[in-house]
């Protein structure tokens, strides 16, 4: 026979305490309900301007991730669509003259300020000399892209050319959205 155990000396029943109940009335529903209700709109303006900026910078953020992966919701119109997600592979994919166009417009203005006229010509004609180099190699890309798109899509979209052109001449790291495709690396 199991034995129980006794109670302290010097302790009654009547001493322990008792948890029968909580101390204070149960509240009504309309009491929580109550308790539960906000204003929709905040009465304090800057609190509600605070808000509305920490939403706004949480929806600019993910929108800028978004444009940066290349995802279709959160690109501008000029960006949306296969042709031009197929243009910016085939750009991306390629090392044009192009990408050295803004850094000799840069060389070209940093040789203009010397005052041997050596200097200043051979920046004048480096800087033009890569100009023409990148209009040509844009013109033949846009040859050899119009006749891919023709493949691949039945017939190319209006602009196009442009869009290959203005890609061409940023920096791969400044192109946005960012390139999704490795240099050489183009699906074909």
């Amino acid at each position: 026979m199991a034995r129980t155990p006794e109670a302290p000396t010097g302790a009654t029943p009547d001493s322990t305490p008792t948890k029968d109940g909580k101390g204070r009335p149960t509240p009504t529903r309309r009491e929580k309900e109550d308790a539960r209700k906000r204003p929709l709109v905040v009465n304090d303006r800057a609190e509600r301007r605070r808000r509305e900026r920490e939403a706004a910078n949480i929806q600019r953020e993910k929108a800028r991730i978004g444009m940066a992966n290349g995802d279709e919701r959160y690109l501008p119109t000029r960006d949306r669509g296969p042709q031009r997600r197929f243009i910016r592979d085939f750009v991306d994919a390629r090392w044009s003259v192009g990408e050295l166009l803004l850094p000799t417009i840069v060389l070209f203005f940093i040789t203009s300020f010397f005052p041997f006229d050596v200097v200043v010509f051979t920046g004048f004609g480096l800087m033009w000399f890569v100009l023409i180099a990148s209009l040509i190699d844009i013109v033949i890309a846009s040859y050899v892209l119009k006749r891919r798109l023709e493949e691949k899509f039945g017939s190319a979209d209006k602009g196009f050319r442009f869009y290959l052109g203005m890609r061409a001449i940023y920096f791969r790291q400044m192109r946005q959205p960012k390139p999704q495709v490795k240099r050489g690396d183009f699906p074909a």
